[in-house]
């Protein structure tokens, strides 16, 4: 909930924003939480909020040319493929323009990223996994390795090492932009369960509804149940009791801060990201969790906060392969 403060006074206007989407609003994951963020963001400020859904992971020049003709004053590109064509049409139409991914790419007035990531939240659930694991074997399956993806599996492998350094981990990737692959998330989770994870880390949009159908019919080599840890949503509406936790992300905060910076004339100054000091990255508890073990998951959450552990976030692929045992 935002703070009430007194009414600043802004240097422009800005009636409307716009947000472009890979894929629908409804995935529980990434394009939900997208979509309900910029509308939250939209009612917070007074801004009405365009959508533009399901667009796929290639060229969206035309879309991006036809939402700014529109007038919106923002153009929020939320998806790493997007990231080239929105500057170029944010240039070519004189609108503003966020991305993500690609935090060099700030230009004051122009251009803002917001490479958001779950890091701390997904060391707290790496503690979680090394906690509850009968077998002392998780996996992590992504459905390709964006930064915000590898910063997350980089963090949940350093958890788990820091509960249980004798945890095995077991890694692999779908593909390198699979995130609508949900035949191929289901693939790839049944081969780390075999491989002997009785817990799974997934981060996926589309896919992820594959890999949670992989621990819903799948069994761990002991022959008892295999738990899923989802990323960025809430799926327990649909979950058949396989659902562990999640590293929830609320961008509502980060598109906020991308209106007010507009009406302040300060966008493009700063990027933009998520924490779990704000509640913009929290872990969810399913009563699958003891109550014990997960007292202890949120005393390790206010030692991060409290700056007494450090999780620092690793955007590159080597660095989670270097933590971890790649599956091929």
């Amino acid at each position: 909930m935002l703070a009430a403060t007194s009414t600043p006074s802004y240097s422009e206007d800005i009636k409307s924003i716009a947000i472009l989407t890979p894929e629908q609003g409804t995935d529980f994951g990434w394009n939900q939480q997208g979509v309900d963020g910029a509308k939250a963001a939209g009612e917070a400020t007074g801004v009405e909020v365009v959508t533009a859904e399901n667009l796929g992971y290639g060229d969206v020049r035309a879309t991006l040319r036809e939402l700014a003709e529109e007038g919106h004053g923002l153009l929020i590109a939320h998806a790493s493929g997007y990231n080239t064509a929105a500057p170029e049409i944010g240039s070519e139409a004189a609108v503003k323009v966020a991305i993500v991914d690609s935090p060099s790419a700030l230009k004051e007035g122009a251009v803002a990223d917001y490479t958001a990531s779950g890091h701390a939240g997904a060391y707290l659930a790496g503690r979680l996994a090394a906690k509850m694991s009968r077998l002392d074997t998780v996996g992590i399956v992504v459905s390709g390795e964006p930064p915000s993806w590898n910063s997350q599996s980089a963090a949940f492998a350093e958890g788990v090492k820091a509960e249980n350094p004798e945890t095995v981990i077991r890694y692999a990737v779908i593909g390198p932009a699979a995130y609508a692959d949900a035949a191929g998330g289901k693939r790839v989770t049944e081969s780390l369960i075999a491989a002997g994870a009785d817990i799974i880390f997934g981060q996926g949009n589309g896919s992820s509804f594959g890999m949670l159908q992989a621990v819903e019919t799948t069994k761990a080599t002991d022959g008892g149940k295999v738990y899923f840890i989802d990323v960025i949503g809430d799926k327990t509406s649909i979950d058949k009791g396989y659902l562990l936790s999640s590293v929830l992300w609320n961008l509502t905060p980060v598109y906020t801060a991308m209106i007010e910076d507009i009406k302040a004339d300060k966008f493009g100054t700063r990027n933009y990201d998520i924490n779990l000091a704000d509640g913009s990255v929290s872990l969810l508890k399913t009563e699958h969790v003891p109550d014990d073990i997960w007292a202890q998951v949120m005393d390790l959450r206010q030692e991060i906060i409290d700056g007494k552990i450090v999780v620092e976030p690793k955007f590159d692929a080597d660095s989670v392969h270097a933590l971890v045992t790649q599956l091929d």
